[in-house]
């Protein structure tokens, strides 16, 4: 089957340009959104067809469609940049696409190609250039999502999907300065297990996080950390974000589990890490492990990553067993945070070819 070409259909009713400045001077995340979106429609014999970027707007819903009652939806994150020159990247799409096909192949959903996922990306970047923050680590943040559109309700993999890409403005994660986050182990509920979804970026996970988070919020936490489903001891993530843990000059982030989604900066931060020297390593680490660490001092700093905050540390750890802390926002830390974001902004070179040029 042929990859469809995307058909633009641009919108004459725009955001008036002092409205957009306006939301452009204090975005938030995920609150305003652009002026457009894509559109690709794949069908069981036909393939993908009707790809368009048409205007932003409401989408109609049968009430029997099968996602409504089975959750076959998923979904990506990433960001577009503008640097000092004026041109527009986004970072790794190529990893975002790959990671849309592994979660679509664990949800019985047909894999959109990886040049198709990038050209609707660039599409959309390059229809709605003007809003592309034009400072720091402001951004356009991308969300392409994929979901079942068949109507009815017998429980069976759908044989019709949307695909889309939305886009938003999103402004820089702590303002005034990197600020440590609390967290509450959760014991009692688990994001994932293996064979699970856990490594599929699926709508479902994120709806049965919901609960233990709100957990960690009533213990005064900013965040959830998730354990392993089996012996609930294991560290695996830090609400929607990968965990690191540093050693002085070693850094280590749980290994893969069978139940942990492979975060794209994760991976990132694992070269730059090695870049800059320091010792790196995937090792199982168990909150006994954590506790004892930063009892002697040998943990010296811990954060997680992620696509809209990039890096954020992790000062204060609440439990069942007792609570502690780590040092704050430590040097290490900082370092991979501003070396990812130069990266990303075009202030550092791309040795590892990570920017995808758009405008």
């Amino acid at each position: 089957m042929t990859t469809p070409t995307i058909e633009l259909k641009p919108s004459s009713n725009l955001v008036p340009a002092a409205d957009r400045e306006r939301i452009l001077a204090n975005p938030g995340f995920g609150r305003y959104f652009t002026d457009h979106m894509v559109t690709i429609r794949w069908t069981e014999g036909r393939g993908w067809h009707d790809a368009q970027l048409v205007p932003y707007a409401p989408l109609s819903l049968d009430p029997a469609n099968m996602t409504l009652h089975y959750a076959q939806t998923i979904f990506e994150g990433l960001k577009a940049y503008r640097s000092a020159d004026g041109s527009v990247s986004t970072f790794r799409p190529e990893a975002n696409a790959r990671r849309f096909q592994r979660s679509a192949r664990r949800m019985a959903m047909p894999e959109l190609p990886e040049e198709l996922f990038i050209g609707a990306c660039d599409a959309l970047v390059k229809q709605d250039i003007d809003w592309v923050p034009g400072t720091g680590e402001e951004s356009l943040y991308l969300r392409p999502f994929m979901f079942a559109t068949e109507v009815g309700v017998g429980v069976h993999p759908a044989n019709e999907f949307l695909f889309m890409v939305i886009a938003s403005p999103a402004g820089a994660y702590f303002k005034g300065g990197v600020k440590p986050v609390s967290v509450w182990i959760s014991e009692e509920y688990v994001r994932a297990a293996p064979g699970g979804t856990g490594e599929a970026k699926a709508g479902g996970n994120y709806a049965s996080s919901l609960l233990a988070q709100a957990e960690a919020t009533e213990r005064g936490c900013d965040q959830v950390v998730w354990l392993d489903g089996i012996e609930r001891k294991w560290v695996e993530e830090m609400g929607t974000n990968n965990l690191f843990f540093v050693y002085g000059d070693r850094i280590v982030t749980p290994a893969f589990s069978g139940s942990l989604l492979a975060g794209i900066v994760r991976d990132s931060l694992l070269t730059i890490a090695s870049d800059l020297g320091y010792e790196v390593a995937e090792e199982r680490i168990s909150v006994e492990d954590w506790r004892r660490a930063a009892a002697d001092g040998s943990l010296t700093e811990v954060f997680g990553c992620g696509t809209a905050a990039v890096i954020t540390p992790v000062g204060r750890i609440r439990s069942k067993g007792g609570d502690w802390t780590v040092p704050a926002t430590g040097e290490v830390t900082m370092r991979l945070r501003k070396a990812l974001l130069d990266i990303q902004t075009g202030a550092a070179k791309d040795v590892h070819g990570w920017l995808h040029p758009v405008a």
